[in-house]
């Protein structure tokens, strides 16, 4: 389950089964100092099976790397550590509850969809919005073939050097709780938007799968992060802005040392002036890619 709780303003980043790009290569950046190079690849957390999506340059870095970066741990202790949280921070206080707290025509698509996807209503309803938009929207991606099983994370690691040192950037509490602490009214946004997304425009998962196979940086800045930022901005800050400025931190401290580094982090984090590449160029790095 931690593998889920990367980008949930991202959503429309995960990808179901689109049709792939004559020329697919997702995007890939190698940064560089006197004696470090670190290689930076965007992932989709859930993919269906069968896509053929790895850069050759990305399995030459995993060949020769000292140390392989995620956002999480990529293992089944942190998994069902990210669910017990989950569980716990997930419950709405005693109150209103999910439906009671969104305006008509959201209650009513969170109806519909609950009964396509055959989620209990009376579970919904307890559950904050960032849990409910999680389980309604994995669960649409799961009953069309995605899942975190095909993801990048997954396959990277089962297919990276054993003697390469695994590293993480956060905890799943750390992720959990960026969601928990944005004030309700952005949570509620956050899930009508996706909602809307699932009921009204289908095509967008496959449009941005699409764009993230290609490379293709622009789209999918401007229909995922630019609209998280519109629709949630609290979110956004926490989500991508002040998680990219923390593991910034954390890179320059492994660049001041020695050796090759891959790190692996969701696709959000690398675009843009606030995405890790460009802020690593005004620090000063080599940044090559895009």
């Amino acid at each position: 389950m931690s593998r889920l709780f990367s980008l949930l303003g991202l959503l429309i980043l995960l990808a179901t089964g689109a049709p792939q790009p004559v020329r697919a290569e997702p995007a890939l950046w190698i940064v560089r100092d006197a004696d470090s190079e670190m290689v930076l690849f965007g992932s989709m957390h859930l993919l269906p099976p069968g896509l053929s999506w790895r850069p050759k340059a990305l399995d030459d870095a995993l060949a020769q790397a000292d140390d392989l970066w995620f956002e999480l741990p990529v293992d089944p202790a942190t998994e069902q550590e990210a669910a017990r949280l989950a569980l716990r921070l997930g419950v709405l206080p005693p109150g209103p509850g999910l439906y009671e707290q969104l305006p008509e025509q959201s209650r009513l698509r969170l109806g519909r969809l609950a009964a396509k996807y055959g989620l209990p209503p009376n579970v919904l309803d307890q559950i904050k919005p960032w849990f409910a938009e999680i389980m309604l929207v994995t669960t649409m991606l799961g009953a069309e073939g995605a899942a975190a099983a095909h993801g990048v994370e997954q396959q990277v690691s089962a297919t990276a050097p054993a003697g390469v040192r695994r590293r993480a950037l956060e905890t799943a509490e750390d992720q959990l709780l960026a969601f928990d602490h944005v004030p309700m009214d952005e949570q509620l946004n956050s899930l009508a938007f996706n909602m809307w997304i699932m009921e009204e425009d289908r095509t967008a998962f496959d449009r941005l799968v699409a764009a993230w196979m290609a490379g293709d940086l622009a789209t999918l800045e401007a229909e995922a992060v630019a609209p998280l930022e519109a629709v949630a901005p609290s979110l956004y800050q926490r989500l991508i802005v002040a998680r990219n400025a923390d593991w910034l931190a954390q890179l320059q401290d492994r660049l001041e040392g020695s050796g090759r580094t891959v790190v692996v982090v969701g696709a959000g984090h690398l675009v843009g002036e606030v995405g890790l590449p460009e802020r690593l160029r005004a620090l000063g790095y080599d940044v090559e890619g895009p």
